[in-house]
């Protein structure tokens, strides 16, 4: 059983190039362009983990409903940022992010921030 990524952000290259390193990894992904998509998607299957874009229209939102629906705790939220601004940050951090991003990200960084969820092995 894959563990179910779920990524939000407006920069198909983002999504495509997360997905790509993540599906690599052993994960399944899902993409989203807008926050209004992404609520829609957790609110119908939520995923193991998602990612937040900080520039999209709507993610600190996103990121407060995703934890007030039911089995909204359980995800990995991570909430990705250009640069490291500590005003951006505790703002994902009071909206419920579990931890952050810093874009660009490759495989290491990616690898790094999703060691908080089980591994696959202790899911299949």
């Amino acid at each position: 059983m894959k563990l179910r990524v779920l990524i939000a952000d407006e920069s198909e290259a983002v999504r495509k190039i997360a997905a790509d390193i993540l599906g690599q990894m052993g994960y399944d992904c899902g993409q989203c362009a807008t926050t209004l998509e992404a609520l829609a998607r957790s609110d119908a299957q939520m995923p193991d983990a998602l990612i937040v874009d900080s520039a999209m229209t709507g993610a600190l939102d996103l990121i407060r409903a995703v934890r007030s629906m039911r089995d909204g705790r359980r995800p990995l939220i991570l909430y990705s940022l250009v640069k490291a601004d500590l005003r951006c940050l505790m703002a994902g951090k009071t909206a419920g992010a579990s931890d952050f991003l810093l874009k660009p990200f490759d495989r290491k960084v990616l690898a790094a921030a999703f060691s908080a969820i089980p591994s696959m092995e202790a899911v299949a």
